[in-house]
């Protein structure tokens, strides 16, 4: 609804439906998890795409779980390709223990830039997607990208059977999933807690 695309997620109107993931409803869990992780580092970075219509809301959790972590919360604003080396070095800079990344298609299509200048600066970093961990990223906790498609090709099959789009309410995709990259973890220098382990969906080596 923060973009404007439909009316209301139980009756959309016009000619758009479909499914939308968890994302900023999970910053603070986010924070939570790499706070386990490093639960000594002072200041953590949280990267945010401005240009995001959610981005104002996501603000607003993060720095009511910066409150209850116990961290200050550094956010960084990216919305560009040349906004990502300066936010890095600001990172270095006011000495961040981690980062979290913001659920945003802008950062999903620059995935790899973004795994790999973690690990060029060696800060601990928890994305939304599977992708990430599976691409070499530390962690990741958010929506099954998997379970959504899957929901999404269900409304497909439903439209082109005849049903309209104004019908069929917005559905929220709820399976979230953690997956921790062990090799980017022992890469860190980082030892994950054993109950973080037990919760994780999937283990990367």
């Amino acid at each position: 609804m923060a973009l404007g695309l439909v009316v209301r997620l139980n009756q959309p109107g016009g000619s758009i439906t479909g499914v939308t993931p968890l994302n900023d409803e999970l910053a603070p869990k986010l924070l939570e998890l790499l706070h386990e992780v490093v639960p000594k580092a002072a200041i953590i970075g949280y990267l945010i795409n401005p240009n995001n219509a959610t981005s104002a809301n996501l603000s607003r959790q993060i720095q009511a779980a910066e409150r209850a972590i116990g961290q200050r919360v550094h956010i960084l604003n990216v919305s560009g390709e040349n906004d990502f080396e300066p936010a890095f070095a600001t990172l270095d800079q006011i000495r961040a223990g981690g980062l979290c990344v913001q659920g945003d298609t802008f950062f999903n299509s620059r995935r790899e830039q973004l795994v790999a200048l973690a690990a060029h600066h060696s800060i601990p970093t928890v994305y939304a997607f599977r992708d990430y961990a599976a691409a070499g990223g530390l962690m990741s906790y958010g929506t099954s990208l998997r379970d959504a498609y899957r929901q999404v090709g269900v409304y497909a099959g439903r439209i082109l059977n005849g049903e309209k789009p104004a019908d069929l309410p917005v559905q929220l995709s709820v399976k979230v999933e953690l997956a921790i990259n062990m090799s980017t973890a022992k890469a860190l220098g980082l030892t994950f807690p054993i109950t973080l382990l037990g919760r994780a969906d999937e283990v990367i080596e």
